[in-house]
């Protein structure tokens, strides 16, 4: 039997526990998952990719099937290029399905052997997003609940708020 390669793409700036609780439902479906942390030159990030990488990475350790790596332009064609099966798309409420709707239906037009898997977090992760996580750290506000340890450690060194 093939092994099945998918693609969880997203700026994950920062990671979110909501990001991670997807990611560990899909190392289950999924002989191998690549985290790719998009570039993405029209967004604003607070953290350089480096810093998302390594903290995904930090992150991941432990999940055997997964890795995390940057890529740079058209999704589709990242995903052709590592043989992906799969594009994996976390959703958190129907309010995200019109946006990734039309996604997928893009990149199955451009790639149409690359199928979209849609995957929603556990209900105690569904609010999360890395906007919320990024607003709440820039007013002073603990994010220890919504991001992983390395993630908040970064943040708040980047908003100087130590304890």
């Amino acid at each position: 039997m093939p092994k099945t390669k998918a693609i969880y793409p997203g700026t994950f700036d920062p990671l979110t526990l909501g990001h991670l609780d997807v990611l560990i439902r899909a190392s289950k479906l999924f002989d191998e998952v690549i985290i790719s942390v998009a570039k993405s030159s029209s967004k604003n990030t607070l953290l350089t990719i480096e810093e998302r990488v390594a903290i995904i990475n930090d992150s991941i350790k432990d999940i055997r099937n997964c890795r995390a790596e940057s890529f740079d332009g058209l999704l589709v064609n990242y995903a052709k290029s590592k043989n992906a099966d799969v594009i994996i798309r976390g959703l958190r409420a129907i309010s995200d399905f019109e946006y990734e709707f039309q996604l997928a239906l893009t990149n199955r037009k451009i790639a149409e052997n690359i199928e979209t898997v849609f995957l929603m977090p556990g209900e105690k992760y569904s609010f999360i997003s890395s906007t919320l996580v990024r607003e709440i750290a820039k007013y002073g506000g603990d994010v220890k609940d919504f991001v992983p340890p390395e993630a908040e450690r970064i943040i708040r060194s980047r908003f100087k708020k130590i304890d």
